[in-house]
């Protein structure tokens, strides 16, 4: 018999870490990297809604980093340094500006607030730009507390909330739709 999904572990809200530390569901840990799962659905969603293969690549690349980064979220963090979780590296940060860079080149500059929106696909990349600056409020809360330090991990989402800006526009452009400035009332 296959095994079942459900273990029936969590049912009175608890839930483990990897390393097996039992914590809350509502754990500032739990929460940072179920909104690093969520974001990673929004870019999957992305993903079919795209029609652009290199954009889709890169996409995927970017789930298989939330992965990563879902999994060291998930660690008992002092029994992290004796697992073998996989690491997020520099080159994925700078993976991302240079394909910032790349769309940036086909766009026009930006001069004004834009509105999301114009299209479907552009307005669901602008949402799963929101979750994952959510997510990195999330890890900062929990990475950073009072101090701040560098992670990688704070660095990759911030810039990967860039990167969703600017494929949004780039999206838009794609698909012919119109940025819309944004007139603030004076």
């Amino acid at each position: 018999m296959a095994a079942r999904i459900y273990t029936k572990t969590g049912d009175k809200g608890t839930t483990s870490l990897i390393g097996g530390t039992k914590v809350l569901k509502s754990n500032e840990r739990i929460e940072a990297y179920g909104t690093i799962d969520e974001l990673n659905a929004y870019i999957g969603l992305c993903r079919d809604l795209i029609e652009i293969p290199h954009v889709k690549n890169t996409l995927k690349e970017v789930q298989d980093r939330l992965f990563t980064i879902g999994s060291s979220l998930a660690c008992d963090p002092e029994k992290e340094p004796k697992l073998k979780i996989p690491d997020l590296k520099e080159n994925d940060v700078l993976f991302l500006e240079q394909e910032m860079d790349k769309m940036d080149e086909e766009l026009p500059p930006l001069q004004f607030f834009i509105l999301p929106g114009g299209h479907p696909t552009v307005s669901n990349i602008h949402v799963t730009r929101c979750v994952c600056r959510r997510s990195e409020r999330l890890i900062v809360k929990l990475l950073l507390r009072d101090e701040e330090h560098e992670s990688l991990i704070v660095k990759y989402i911030n810039r990967l909330s860039d990167y969703l800006f600017v494929l949004g526009r780039y999206v838009g452009k794609t698909l012919n739709a119109e940025e819309q400035q944004w007139h603030p009332r004076v």
